[in-house]
């Protein structure tokens, strides 16, 4: 007798864990696809924005200096901020291409 309730309760026992598991899994889908893969695609978009650098382009950096690039190295990239200030900062420090002002009609 006592051998058969305990084969109903593990038998009974595995749909509910499994079931117990299923809302953890639902949301680690929606982290997922909510959290990680936008911020994966614009990780992507940003490391070849940067490895696309050439001189004239404009840019701003992690530090919120806008300026132009004078001279691309392995590593660096050379701003020209003024007439004749030029600041080497790292290439992980550009967060962003300065878009031209909008011309109004």
């Amino acid at each position: 007798m006592f051998e058969s309730v305990l084969a109903q309760q593990s038998g009974a026992a595995a749909p509910g864990t499994a079931l117990n598991f299923l809302p953890i899994v639902l949301i680690i889908g929606i982290f997922y696809l909510l959290i990680y893969r936008p911020m994966r695609r614009r990780q992507k978009s940003l490391e070849t924005m940067v490895a696309n650098l050439k001189n004239g382009d404009k840019v701003i950096t992690s530090g919120g200096v806008h300026g132009t690039v004078a001279g691309v190295k392995e590593n660096t990239v050379m701003l020209k901020v003024a007439d004749q200030v030029k600041l080497e900062v790292a290439k992980s420090a550009i967060a962003s291409m300065q878009m031209p002002p909008k011309e109004s009609t």
